[in-house]
């Protein structure tokens, strides 16, 4: 039992470095960085659906990393207010939706839906609270409309993709070992 919570804790470390290096590497649009770094923690919230310390946590630490890694000009607050918002409003939706009906009815074809709906809320509403939260802060570059439209809508996009691409990734990885996923 304990080698499969150290396995997780490693694999969950290792998601969370790959999320600070997305982040700190993905080129800013109109001064704010798309926040790539969702990719990973949504990744870990579905890995550990069931565990929401393990979700909080991971929640947390990247908030602090992308406080880091921020090029907005006093995003740091903003950053740390809107992961610890999205991992707890994201986690209640996940778990709604994995004890539905329908997720179940979906059968294997559920995991790409589920990972590209929560992705496309989860990075809709990190958007709008740190938007939010940066507005009042420390203000913003420009209107918030714009920029929602300028940067959180193609970010959305991009972390879709991402996020299919990369839960499949590790499931087929952790497939090929002796690690379960659930």
């Amino acid at each position: 039992m304990k080698t499969s919570k150290t396995k997780k804790m490693v694999l969950n470390a290792i998601l969370l470095g790959l999320g600070l290096v997305l982040h700190q590497i993905f080129p800013a649009i109109a001064g704010i960085t798309p926040d790539v770094a969702l990719v990973m923690l949504f990744c870990i919230m579905i890995l550990n659906k069931d565990d929401y310390k393990t979700c909080l946590v991971a929640g947390i630490v990247t908030g602090i990393f992308t406080a880091m890694t921020t090029k907005f000009p006093g995003g740091q607050i903003p950053n740390l207010i809107d992961k610890a918002i999205t991992v707890n409003v994201m986690f209640l939706i996940m778990r709604a939706v994995y004890l539905s009906p329908i997720e179940a009815k979906l059968g294997r074809k559920a995991n790409s839906i589920v990972v590209a709906v929560m992705t496309l809320f989860g990075t809709v509403l990190s958007g709008v609270v740190f938007l939010g939260s940066a507005s009042l802060i420390v203000g913003l570059p420009g209107e918030f409309f714009a920029l929602f439209t300028a940067v959180v809508l193609p970010a959305t996009a991009v972390n879709i993709i991402l996020s299919v691409l990369m839960i499949n990734v590790i499931a087929s990885s952790l497939k090929k070992t002796s690690f379960q996923i659930s």
